[in-house]
């Protein structure tokens, strides 16, 4: 099973429809757009060393395991995912959004740029408590992940110079970032679920919609 459809699966689609004012199947839709580009702009930024390290600072703040059993609306943080999608697409935000709204899968110009953008602080927590499953409770990650447990990796943070060591919390999270954002990817093979049957996949939400836009955030 994908990233995509792991979060997919948690998320609370009836109570956000509420919320937003779209049905639970459109805010599925739209899901299935923002999460790729979510996992997308957190593996551009973990790129070096500053970025890895952001973000496995913000793990440990959100290693909450929030997606057990379904997440529930009232349990996630809005005011943190804005925090959290500002860092992660920086002064892209606007561009993306725009570009995931433009599609017609999500509604277009207009409503499908609004509900992403209520979307982006809804699901930016999600990801990062699966995320923090993954690294930090070594659920590890399509690839197979680096071995042994977290307390045998140390994290390579900010200043730390150059690439964090094999088997280090930073080699995790982007071995675990590249399987979320590859693993289903590909015109041959698009992940079952919700962002198939919406007509796109991670692939090409990251590689066709979004192009080399991601990356914009904190570094």
């Amino acid at each position: 099973m994908s990233a995509v459809d792991d979060i997919l699966g948690a998320l609370p689609a009836d109570q956000i429809s509420q919320q937003v004012g779209a049905s639970p199947d459109e805010v599925r839709t739209a899901a299935a757009a923002v999460l790729p580009a979510l996992l997308g702009g957190l593996q551009a930024n973990a790129g070096n060393a500053s970025g890895a390290g952001s973000i496995l600072e913000a793990l440990g703040q959100h290693d909450d395991d929030l997606l057990t059993g379904g997440a529930d609306l009232s349990s996630i943080d809005e005011q943190d995912g804005t925090a959290i999608a500002s860092h992660i697409f920086g002064d892209q935000q606007d561009e993306v959004v725009d570009r995931l709204g433009g599609l017609p899968a999500v509604g277009g110009a207009g409503a499908g740029g609004a509900l992403v953008r209520k979307l982006l602080p809804i699901l930016a927590p999600m990801v990062l408590s699966w995320l923090a499953d993954k690294v930090l409770r070594g659920g590890g990650g399509p690839a197979g992940g680096t071995g042994g447990t977290p307390a045998d990796r140390s994290p390579s943070l900010p200043g730390g110079g150059g690439g964090g060591a094999p088997g280090s919390l930073e080699d995790m999270l982007k071995d675990v970032l590249g399987g979320a954002v590859g693993g289903s990817a590909g015109p041959a093979g698009p992940a079952a679920g919700a962002e198939a049957s919406a007509g796109f996949d991670p692939g090409s939400i990251i590689g066709d919609v979004l192009g080399g836009i991601l990356g914009g955030g904190r570094r």
